[in-house]
C-alpha cells in the first residue's frame, strides 16, 4: 500500500466537512435561533490559496448554514452542498458533474456520516478529535483538531508535495 506523502502525488481535489473539521463542532446560538459558528483563519487562508492554484473544492455538510456558505463563497468556493442528509449520495453527485477520479480526492471528515464517504476515496483524513470509526479507516490523522487547523494542514502537505505551497501566489489574499 502506497504511504500517505506518495499518495498526496495524486490529489487534485479536496472535500471537507464542516462541523468537526473546519469548525471545532460547537456552535452558539443567538436569540433568534440562529446557529454561529466559528472558522480557523488559517484553514481559510490555505483554502483560498487551493482556489487560487486551481484545486477542486467541495464541501459537504448536513448544517444549512448560509453563514457558512457566505464564508466558504468569500473564499472562492462555489461547491457547497449543505444540508446534505446522505453524503455519499451528494458524493456521487459531485464527482459525476465533475467527472472526478476518487483516487485523486483527499477528504477530511470527523464522524459517521463521513464514513461511506471517506470508504470510497483515495486520501480519507481527519482532524485529531475525530470519531475512533472515522480515525481507523483514515490514511492520516492530523495532529491538529477540527476547527484548530486540521484543514489547513491537510492542504499545506497536498501543495507542498505539489511544489505549489510557498510562492508569490501565497502573498496575496
Amino acid at each position: 500500500m502506497e504511504n500517505f506523502k506518495t499518495k498526496l502525488n495524486n490529489v487534485k481535489t479536496f472535500i471537507f466537512d464542516v462541523d468537526g473539521v473546519l469548525t471545532d463542532g460547537s456552535i452558539t446560538l443567538t436569540a433568534d435561533g440562529e446557529q454561529v459558528r466559528v472558522m480557523n483563519i488559517k484553514d481559510g487562508y490555505a483554502l483560498q490559496l487551493a482556489v487560487k492554484k486551481g484545486y477542486k473544492i467541495a464541501i459537504i455538510s448536513g448544517g444549512k448554514s448560509e453563514m457558512v456558505r457566505k464564508r466558504l463563497n468569500g473564499l472562492g468556493i462555489t461547491d457547497i452542498y449543505l444540508g446534505s442528509h446522505t453524503k455519499i449520495d451528494t458524493y456521487n453527485e459531485f464527482i459525476a458533474t465533475y467527472d472526478l477520479d476518487p483516487n485523486e480526492i483527499l477528504y477530511m471528515g470527523d464522524d459517521i456520516p463521513d464514513y461511506e464517504v471517506m470508504q470510497r476515496i483515495g486520501v480519507p483524513t481527519c482532524p485529531n478529535d475525530s470519531a475512533q470509526e472515522i480515525k481507523d479507516i483514515s490514511i492520516y490523522v492530523s495532529n491538529k483538531k477540527g476547527g484548530k487547523g486540521a484543514v489547513r494542514d491537510v492542504i499545506e502537505q497536498v501543495m507542498r508535495v505539489h511544489g505549489n505551497w510557498f510562492d508569490r501566489d501565497g502573498f496575496v489574499w
